[in-house]
């Protein structure tokens, strides 16, 4: 990659606002401090955490109800944040860069953002991080699509199938960028007590195939208490309905044989799987047995770097092999936290990132 000084843009000092929001998950922060070690002034701003509209809760239920009567096929639609605390915030801080994460039409309409785009002359961006939930939501799907995409100077897509939807259907400014992770030191464990370990919120799809391995899985994630009625008594006495972040979901990856990735309904029905997960696993130097998408094997040398399953004849089959056979669970598992060093830590993914950014700005 060509030497880049991404402080500097057409004689100008380049400052960054990231606006997150996805707060709940540590993906934004990691960004910000990945961008903030090119040089690049940065500025963090979790959404959740700001002030909101004055009497927020009973006017959104106000709002709310007015909307279903008047419109019963219509997204309902109340930004929660205090529009001229965040004006003002913008005011003091004058970036040349807005960064949105995720999404910002839960926080401000994407008319107010416009306007301040304008007043404040910035170029702004969109991390998308997030839209393959929105798949089952189809009034708040197309509202994101028309009403906040339409905004952005450019949109950046954790997916190459959501990327070229965007681009080639809806012809949108877009550009495939997948997600990162940050370097893991990874606290040592002898034995790893756990055969297969697998985090995430409760999914059918993930119900359906975690029956396959019941007797071999431990299972971290919310929702899945509520899921009970839909999960046989051995895989029950396998699951804490926990979620578990940074340090402690370290510890419990280094105390795993075999880590397992198995995505959401909504990104397999879209054939996509390149999710935060996989490379979380490898910055940790793990053993990664994920669904196979085409995303992931254009990313990784399957069977070298990482391993996949089709089916969950196949997931079965695979667990089973790779518990018998450290030695090559061992050498898969050095490979792709040698690759994820190479080419997949959010370092090398702001560079790409402000590269564009910046080009465009």
């Amino acid at each position: 990659m060509r030497n880049f000084d991404f402080s500097q843009s057409h004689g100008m000092t380049e400052k960054l606002v990231l606006l997150d929001g996805i707060g709940g998950v540590p993906l934004g922060r990691e960004l910000k401090d990945a961008i903030s070690r090119t040089g690049v002034d940065t500025k963090y701003v979790d959404l959740r955490r700001l002030s909101p509209k004055l009497f927020y809760a009973f006017r959104s239920a106000f709002t709310k109800a007015f909307n279903r009567w008047e419109s019963k096929d219509s997204f309902y639609h109340f930004p929660k944040l205090d529009e001229g605390k965040f004006e003002a915030y913008l005011a003091q801080e004058q970036p040349t860069i807005v960064l949105v994460v995720g999404f910002i039409y839960k926080y401000l309409s994407p008319e107010f953002v416009t306007k301040l785009k304008a007043k404040y002359d910035f170029k702004l961006f969109l991390y998308d991080t997030d839209s393959c939930n929105l798949y089952a939501k189809r009034r708040e799907f197309i509202f994101f699509i028309e009403n906040e995409l339409a905004i952005y100077d450019h949109i950046f897509s954790f997916s190459k199938i959501t990327t070229r939807f965007f681009s080639e259907t809806k012809r949108l400014p877009a550009t495939f960028l997948p997600f990162g992770a940050s370097k893991i030191s990874m606290p040592q464990v002898e034995m790893p007590q756990y055969d297969v370990l697998f985090v995430g919120s409760c999914d059918l799809r993930r119900i359906f195939l975690l029956e396959q391995i019941k007797a071999k899985v431990t299972v971290y994630g919310d929702r899945w208490k509520r899921n009970y009625p839909l999960i046989s008594e051995e895989l029950k006495a396998n699951v804490k309905d926990v979620s578990i972040w940074g340090e402690e979901l370290y510890q419990y990856l280094a105390d795993a044989k075999i880590v397992l990735n198995i995505t959401r309904t909504q990104f397999y029905g879209a054939e996509t799987g390149v999710n935060l997960r996989i490379f979380e696993a490898l910055a940790a130097g793990c053993f990664l047995l994920t669904d196979y998408c085409d995303e992931v094997a254009e990313l990784f040398d399957i069977g070298e770097e990482l391993d996949v399953f089709r089916s969950s004849k196949e997931l079965a089959k695979k667990v089973d092999y790779y518990l018998q056979n450290p030695e090559k669970r061992h050498a898969i598992a050095r490979n792709g936290h040698e690759t994820f060093l190479k080419k997949h830590t959010w370092e090398s993914r702001a560079k790409l990132l402000l590269q564009k950014m910046t080009a465009e700005a």
